[in-house]
């Protein structure tokens, strides 16, 4: 194991409430952008790896960091889930750790610096991890195990690293329903047909047959408190793949959605939707469509109804949707935007226009715009969701 990831308060890339320093071994600042991209790297400091250890260590405290964790960069199956359990563990822990097969560790978390924990540790053998646990139990420190993974030494372990990378680039569809049988009987064979990684029905209640049919086509069914806020944030808490896609059930995402999906979120892109479309032709339908599309590509502000998609690890860092009763959508559309670009698809998610047509074209119109208005001139997301 080698620390090539650490937390720290100094010179670091951002995410959310998480600073990342990169530690490299061999070649120069300017190489290891031209390779990961605009992060920010420091040269890992001579010596063995406690000693390396210990400076990333002391330097993370003494720039202010609350609690510190270094990860290796030989454990493929490691991912953003590790790192939130880690780090909930440390407040009632003095460190945590999370063993590998080969007796070693690949994450080692504190709050405080223990430097004995990298004293005397023979690196690079079956005793690691056990060396450690020892001189936690010496120095009187609790440790938090995290479930053992697999990293990468030998050819022997390429098995591990394959079964690991065959499960990035996988999608996670979300859908949040309540009593929406019907929209989910044509929905999810369509949704299925392209193989997405999962179906996750996040359901607020149903008194329909929503459970049945999520089970009669695949699809994992997430009771969760009433509110679509709330309800994408349980299903996304469950879900397993690389990418999230937040699409309404009475939404239809292109047949060739998930590479789409893959293809959109390149390296400076947030978030992206598909374009709007109206499934059912009502009046001023092309006008509609069309001012939504300059809306989303100009102001890169789609809406949850155009089907919104993003990297798990990013909708975590942001702590997801606020439990708002509206607009919880354009809410979290905008603290993207500052994190990178929104794409808009060329390939439509045609949208039910059943609202439009229940409502009428113009009192729908006008309705949203008032509610648009209002948000910006702060009037509290419930009052506004009592004007829908």
């Amino acid at each position: 194991m080698r620390p090539q990831r650490g937390v720290s308060a100094r010179e670091s890339w951002s995410i959310g409430q998480l600073r990342w320093t990169i530690a490299h071994e061999g070649g120069t600042k300017a190489q290891m952008r031209d390779w990961l991209g605009p992060l920010l790297f420091e040269k890992q400091r001579p010596g063995d790896l406690g000693s390396r250890l210990t400076h990333a260590m002391l330097s993370a405290h003494a720039a202010g960091a609350e609690q510190m964790v270094f990860i290796g960069s030989d454990c493929p199956a490691m991912d953003e889930t590790h790192l939130h359990a880690a780090f909930d563990r440390l407040p009632t822990h003095d460190s945590v750790l999370m063993p590998v097969s080969d007796g070693g560790y690949a994450l080692i978390g504190m709050s405080q610096p223990h430097s004995c924990l990298f004293e005397g540790i023979p690196w690079s053998t079956a005793d690691a991890t056990r060396a450690t646990l020892d001189q936690a139990k010496k120095n009187r420190l609790t440790i938090a195990l995290l479930d053992p993974q697999h990293d990468v030494d030998e050819p022997a372990d390429l098995p591990h690293a394959e079964t690991a990378l065959a499960q990035g680039g996988t999608l996670s569809v979300i859908i949040p329903a309540i009593n929406e049988t019907n929209a989910l009987a044509a929905l999810l064979p369509l949704l299925q047909s392209a193989n997405p990684h999962e179906i996750l029905i996040a359901d607020g209640g149903s008194s329909d047959a929503t459970l049945a049919i999520a089970a009669r086509h695949g699809a994992r069914f997430i009771a969760s408190p009433r509110g679509r806020a709330s309800q994408m944030n349980h299903a996304a808490q469950a879900a397993s793949g690389e990418y999230l896609l937040f699409l309404h059930a009475d939404t239809t995402p292109p047949p060739d959605y998930p590479q789409i999906i893959t293809r959109t979120l390149s390296p400076g892109v947030a978030a992206g939707a598909f374009r709007f479309a109206l499934r059912e032709k009502i009046p001023l339908s092309p006008v509609i469509e069309r001012l939504t599309h300059l809306r989303g590509t100009l102001l890169q502000m789609p809406y949850g109804d155009q089907g919104l998609f993003l990297r798990r690890s990013l909708f975590h860092s942001l702590a997801g949707f606020k439990p708002w009763p509206i607009l919880e959508d354009l809410d979290l559309v905008q603290r993207l935007r500052s994190l990178g670009r929104i794409a808009i698809t060329s390939a439509p998610a045609p949208t039910s226009a059943r609202r439009w047509q229940q409502s009428g074209t113009w009192r729908t119109f006008w309705r949203h715009q008032k509610i648009l208005l209002g948000y910006r001139l702060g009037i509290p997301p419930e009052q506004l969701a009592s004007w829908r």
